[in-house]
């Protein structure tokens, strides 16, 4: 198993009906038959860090992983959302013995960078964007 943690804040001037279609995009493909368990709503971290909203999923292996990147509802809400975003965060954890792990998932998201460059265009504009598919900052 392991956890994919989003933490992220919308862009100024995003409006509230803005927001809400973004929230209920990603809150579908956080419901993917690939993810075994998913929160999504609002950051009760630390204010001053800038996150105003989180997306939490648990994948239960690479296969599942591979139908979640896969899945046509996964690429239309990052369509829908990554444009309104301003600054997003990764965090990642697994109680998987694989050393390789981490590389493996690197490999699968770029490929999946390369395989859909509109995808991977929008994700690489967001303005503050840290450990993304990488295991080092932007």
């Amino acid at each position: 198993m392991f956890i994919n943690l989003l933490r992220f804040r919308f862009k100024d001037g995003v409006s509230e009906a803005e927001k809400a279609r973004a929230l209920e995009a990603i809150s579908r493909t956080a419901k993917s038959e690939a993810v075994s368990f998913s929160v999504v709503g609002r950051d009760l971290g630390e204010p001053s860090e800038g996150f105003t909203h989180a997306c939490c999923v648990g994948i239960a292996d690479l296969r599942a992983l591979r139908r979640y990147f896969d899945d046509p509802l996964h690429r239309a809400g990052d369509l829908l959302f990554l444009p309104l975003v301003e600054r997003l965060r990764r965090i990642a954890m697994t109680d998987d013995a694989d050393p390789a792990l981490g590389e493996k998932i690197q490999a699968m998201h770029a490929a999946k960078m390369a395989s859909d460059p509109e995808w991977a265009a929008l994700l690489t504009a967001i303005p503050d964007l840290h450990n993304v598919g990488s295991t080092a900052p932007r």
